[in-house]
């Protein structure tokens, strides 16, 4: 896999049953790439590892004063100069493309686990741990997954100096074929300590993001109710502990590299003076003794390699189990499929809407209301009635999927749910770019995108983006939209996504509170203009905007999480108490006083009967 071939056709689907099986899966999905990335590193550590004995054997000629076997030893460290240095570069290339095409699979997984679940996903992850996941998290796994060849590589290099020192100079080779396994495995007790306090660490961290993706995400609420401060000092104590927490992780990573450091420096100093006394008393050559001090000297940047892969799994294997936890979650039980073929087909069109769970029914090509004292039990019908059922620790009552003409939503392929139900949640997303962009979306093509923003009542949202466009801009359809849409208010940004919404033209169009931040006046011409735009097409809006609910063709009343009435706006408002009092937020005190009143104009009316 070359990175000019990214992003992949189909990144696959991954192992997701634990960290480690996550990290396995994906090595196994680079073998290529790792076994280029081994054949180049092993060529540079044995360059590395063949520059002892070459110098070795370049003393003995100087000393034995032999010009043949000098030249011949001058072109071998040429030949092993231009192993290590192609070694290198390409061991380096092969590294950082697996890192980046393993980084950017698990991205496509992300992402494409995200466009699954939706909106769903948030409630079920936080979205702290959904940021660290698909930032840093990303980085640790892919440094791992480059690790692990040029570890290889230079566990290579140790065997293959070992074994030539047990050769070359037998008497120091044992010293060193016994004292290198010694040092690579002298750090393994201090492993679970490190890795523990890393874990905490990352854990501190991902709570400090969470924290201030919340109060970035809330600072107009914040700032309107003074609470910048309190949250400020929250944040100024997630970060101390998450400082602290990184200082003990670093003491014990330091104190590993300083044994990484300390023993290698006890080999050489033992080889030495070891190799010294066999010189003096004529066992080995001198050239050997320099051939072994070069061999240990060496031996000490493959060894880093140790300490390296060490960190790069404790680091890793908590990312990885956090990946490999947003990467198992599921749509739904019913969306876990050996094929496609086992999916249900697409209902015919003009089918109802209907939710055994709650009773709810939206008839073909009707403009339903629904009201729901509970603004959550709103937030979960709306999603579920897109055949995207709530987690259970939200809705304990959990229930059977949504059926459209009679299919489970839930169990269709998804891309066909979404074709045919369109959820606009209460706080939709506007994405940086021009709104021609924003409008690029799957659609019918029966609906334009002027039609939709008319509907939506957006005059003053285009007139908003020209007056802000630069010069040389004349439609307001080429006009950029900042990140999220923060150069509008919460209005202006509702009503443009309301018209993308209503561009897809979906058989069945599902909005949770579209007009909850525009004016009244403003709130009536968009219930005309939705209305009309869709007449013929099945529409549900969760609302309890009196304005939108007179528009309706039916209003459905939800209490207790079941249908508790049905019928017009006016028929409710005054059959329903309960009906009245959400739509019109009266109290009880003041619905006994309204009753009151009625009565005793009732009374007064008789009266004026009896005696006329």
């Amino acid at each position: 896999m070359q990175i000019s071939d990214l992003p992949y056709p189909d990144p696959g689907v991954p192992d997701a049953r634990s960290g480690p099986r996550f990290l396995l899966w994906l090595g196994r999905g680079q073998l290529g790439g790792q076994f280029k990335s081994l054949a180049w590193g092993m060529l540079h550590f044995s360059g590395i590892a063949g520059l002892p004995y070459a110098v070795g054997l370049g003393v003995d000629a100087v000393v034995e004063r032999d010009s043949g076997r000098l030249l011949l030893v001058g072109a071998l460290l040429v030949l092993i100069g231009v192993a290590i240095a192609l070694g290198d570069a390409m061991l380096h290339r092969t590294a950082v493309t697996n890192w980046i095409t393993a980084a950017a699979r698990v991205q496509q997984l992300l992402a494409r686990k995200t466009a699954e679940l939706g909106s769903a996903l948030t409630r079920r992850v936080a979205a702290g741990e959904v940021v660290a996941v698909s930032t840093g998290d990303v980085e640790k796994i892919g440094w791992f997954v480059e690790a692990v060849s040029r570890f290889l590589a230079a566990v290579f290099a140790i065997v293959l100096v070992c074994v030539g020192l047990l050769f070359y100079a037998p008497e120091l080779g044992v010293v060193v074929a016994v004292g290198v396994p010694l040092i690579a495995l002298a750090s393994l007790p201090l492993l679970p300590r490190a890795t523990k306090r890393a874990d905490i660490q990352r854990e501190k961290a991902g709570k400090a993001t969470e924290l201030a993706s919340d109060t970035v995400a809330g600072l107009r609420v914040l700032r309107g109710i003074g609470g910048e401060e309190l949250f400020l000092g929250r944040y100024r104590e997630a970060s101390q502990e998450v400082r602290e927490a990184a200082v003990r992780s670093a003491r014990m990573w330091a104190l590993i590299s300083a044994i990484q450091v300390l023993l290698p420096g006890a080999l050489l100093i033992t080889v030495v003076w070891y190799g010294a006394t066999l010189v003096l008393d004529g066992r080995i050559a001198v050239g050997e003794l320099v051939a072994a001090f070069s061999a240990v000297a060496t031996m000490l940047y493959p060894l880093r390699h140790f300490e390296e892969i060490a960190m790069a799994y404790s680091f890793s294997r908590p990312s990885a189990k956090r990946a490999a936890r947003v990467l198992s979650l599921t749509r739904h039980e019913a969306a876990e499929r050996t094929s496609l073929a086992e999916a249900p087909q697409p209902p015919a069109p003009g089918g109802d809407l209907y939710d055994p769970q709650t009773g709810l029914l939206a008839p073909a090509g009707r403009f339903t209301a629904v009201v729901c004292g509970d603004p959550d039990l709103a937030g979960r019908l709306a999603e579920r009635l897109g055949g995207h059922p709530t987690d259970p620790a939200a809705d304990a009552a959990g229930g059977p999927s949504v059926l459209l003409g009679g299919v489970a939503l839930d169990e269709l392929v998804l891309d066909d749910a979404r074709r045919l139900v369109l959820v606009q949640d209460k706080d939709p997303v506007l994405l940086s770019g021009t709104l021609r962009e924003l409008f690029d979306v799957p659609a019918s093509g029966a609906v334009d995108s002027g039609d939709a923003l008319a509907a939506a009542r957006c005059a003053d949202v285009l007139d908003a983006l020209l007056q802000a466009a630069p010069d040389g801009v004349d439609d307001p359809m080429d006009a950029r939209i900042t990140e999220r849409g923060r150069s509008l208010s919460g209005g202006q940004r509702q009503r443009l996504a309301l018209a993308r919404s209503l561009v897809t033209d979906p058989e069945v169009l599902v909005l949770d509170e579209p007009t909850s931040a525009v004016d009244s006046h403003t709130e009536a011409r968009i219930a005309e203009g939705v209305a009309a735009l869709r007449a013929g097409r099945t529409t549900v809006v969760l609302a309890s905007s009196p304005l939108l609910l007179d528009r309706a063709d039916r209003v459905v009343l939800i209490d207790g999480g079941t249908v508790a009435a049905v019928g017009t706006h006016r028929e409710l408002l005054g059959a329903e108490p309960l009906y009245r009092a959400v739509v019109t937020r009266e109290t009880e005190e003041e619905q006994r006083l309204a009753t009151l009143r009625l009565t005793d104009l009732e009374e007064q009316l008789t009266e004026i009967e009896e005696s006329a």
